[in-house]
């Protein structure tokens, strides 16, 4: 059995997982976090929770390998399976191969006719100026389906109905569920409602214009612009997620989702952009960052880290890299 471990070389996480599977009989290695290669391994161990999973996907788009997501300091989630301290007790278990492998549905991506790479959660298109109306249209194989103008629009993987697509209204589709959805945000057409296609059909978003230029947010990470059209399909190459526990982390997770959709209603503006700001982050973030990449004011963002502090949302520890530094990071139950 080989395996290879993606995550940050500046971590000592690596390092810790490698010495864990070696211990198991695993022949285990490092692979570089820029250009990861997967070839001839068995499995690849992926640090940093779900936006590690993520990560690894969106630098290998081709890759079938089976990925074992690892949380971090309790950051794991919907792909990211267990935790790095419950490492040791699965050791065996990934050695022998006993473990399921969950094969889960990529959006392949194109802008204006250029490939992306291809998205697990989303892919949302947007004026790239807040306040500001795009219209477009939506064609589901060919067909016209809706000629609409609003924030934007947003093409959802059933794992990612919990998440920005949730916070727009969208349903949450159950793991495993041959779908994607499609959500209008915020149309001025009071009676839109999402689209709920079989993942086999070809989505084109056309006509897309605005008094601002429009961009493409890839998995709440990468901004690309957008001048005319964005057309998805699903990708040959599902993303091969490793389940120790089949089912149960999954579901469990989508649980806490729904839970966390009600809860939501009752924050505020600015605690849901924070919140929603570090679950797509690719690391955890100071104050000082928060505030940078919300433009919220600083007064603001402590004032909010407070309430989601209190209520279980956010956890703070010491940063590693200065000890009079606190970063934030998303807890287990958002």
């Amino acid at each position: 059995m080989k395996a290879v471990v993606y995550g940050r070389s500046s971590h000592t996480a690596p390092r810790s997982a490698i010495r864990r599977l070696e211990i198991a009989g695993i022949e285990a290695s490092q692979t570089s976090s820029s250009r990861p290669d997967p070839r001839d391994a068995d499995i690849v161990v992926a640090l940093g929770g779900d936006r590690g999973v993520r990560s690894y996907f969106h630098k290998v788009p081709d890759s079938e390998t089976p990925v074992l997501g690892i949380g971090e300091a309790e950051s794991g989630g919907m792909l990211a399976n267990i935790d790095l301290k419950e490492l040791d007790s699965y050791a065996d278990r990934i050695a022998e191969r006993r473990y399921t492998v969950d094969p889960m549905p990529r959006i392949g991506v194109r802008i204006d006719g250029r490939e992306a790479y291809p998205v697990l959660n989303d892919i949302a298109v947007f004026a790239s100026r807040s306040a500001m109306l795009m219209e477009h249209e939506l064609r589901i194989d060919g067909d016209e389906v809706w000629h609409d103008n609003g924030d934007g629009v947003i093409v959802s993987t059933p794992t990612g109905s919990s998440a920005y697509s949730m916070s727009a209204g969208g349903p949450v589709i159950f793991p495993g569920t041959s779908a994607f959805c499609v959500i209008s945000v915020n149309s001025l057409d009071v009676t839109r409602r999402p689209v709920i296609v079989p993942n086999t059909s070809a989505i084109e978003i056309d006509g897309i214009s605005s008094k601002a230029r429009c961009v493409a947010v890839l998995d709440g990470v990468d901004r690309l612009a957008v001048r005319r059209a964005v057309s998805c399909t699903r990708t040959e190459h599902a993303a091969n997620i490793v389940r120790m526990e089949p089912h149960v982390p999954a579901i469990s997770a989508l649980a806490r989702k729904v839970v966390l959709a009600g809860d939501l209603l009752k924050m505020s503006p600015s605690a849901k952009l924070i919140l929603k700001t570090l679950e797509y982050g690719t690391s955890p973030m100071t104050q000082r960052e928060i505030a940078a990449r919300t433009l919220l004011p600083p007064r603001t963002v402590r004032f909010s880290l407070k309430y989601l502090l209190e209520n279980g949302y956010v956890k703070r520890r010491v940063s590693s890299r200065d000890a009079r530094q606190a970063i934030y990071e998303i807890a287990r139950l958002a």
